[in-house]
């Protein structure tokens, strides 16, 4: 029984191509087979791993920073009403 393929597109600049050529002539495999070997072997390596955790800190450390600035800004509008409202008061009782 014959194997079903489908088709992945993947674009690359002339020079990628050429470079692709290259290699997959020089392992004595067609552009697909060497594509299809080079996807399969694929593995990131432990480099890779410890930068994405560190991506994935670093945007949980930004989101809670931005979390952190809002909550202070919003006291900080807080605190300045209350210093508005004593200060016309004061003014009030001053002008009275």
């Amino acid at each position: 029984m014959a194997t079903m393929t489908k088709r992945i597109t993947v674009l690359v600049t002339a020079a990628e191509k050429r470079r692709i050529a290259r290699l997959a002539k020089s392992a004595g495999l067609s552009m697909s087979q060497f594509m299809r070997q080079a996807a399969a072997s694929f593995n990131p390596s432990d480099d890779d791993k410890i930068l994405e955790a560190l991506f994935d800190q670093l945007d949980k450390s930004l989101k809670k920073t931005s979390t952190t600035v809002d909550d202070a800004l919003a006291f900080i509008e807080a605190s300045n009403q209350r210093i508005d409202a004593l200060s016309d008061a004061s003014k009030s009782r001053i002008n009275h």
